[in-house]
């Protein structure tokens, strides 16, 4: 994960677009997700964010060595309805019992690098931006891509299907 962000960090404007390149023959659905974001209104300044972190995702599961199946709109829309799930089930809880919530969530997720990532450069983002309504739409994009990563059984040569045990 630390070789995926400073890979990216350091790419200029054509790499990422020939990363971008990548992931539309290799992950369409996961591209599209992100492209989508602005018909629900979301900025372009906004979407480089959520660009910037699929390419880093992308990156990250090709640095792993492992092979992922391509992740299909029927795939993240099943992450997408655990989460939101997961996310309403907190809500009525106090504030500091929602912190624990989510600490365990990060802490039992597949990828805990890659999800710790998200949240940290989330929040950051989060204190740069001026607030919109649509930038829950970003929030859930990026973390229904780390979870169609975590999730999506990979095929192994040895094993018909196997979870990682390790992150991206």
């Amino acid at each position: 994960m630390a070789q995926a962000m400073k890979s990216v960090k350091e790419m200029n404007l054509a790499q990422k677009e020939k990363v971008v390149d990548e992931i539309f023959h290799a992950q369409p659905h996961m591209l599209g997700s992100v492209l989508v974001l602005r018909q629900f209104g979301v900025s372009m300044e906004k979407m480089e964010f959520a660009i910037e972190l699929l390419i880093v995702c992308f990156v990250a599961m090709k640095e792993s060595g492992l092979t992922w199946p391509v992740i299909t709109e029927e795939d993240q829309e099943l992450q997408l309805q655990l989460y939101t799930t997961t996310v309403r089930l907190g809500e009525d809880l106090s504030p500091s019992l929602r912190d624990r919530l989510m600490q365990q969530y990060v802490e039992n997720h597949p990828e805990k690098n890659l999800c710790a990532y998200l949240w940290s450069a989330t929040a950051n983002w989060l204190r740069r931006i001026v607030p919109e309504d649509s930038d829950r739409y970003v929030m859930l994009v990026v973390i229904n891509l780390v979870n169609c990563i975590a999730y999506v059984p990979i095929s192994d040569p040895v094993k018909p299907v196997r979870r990682r045990e390790e992150s991206a």
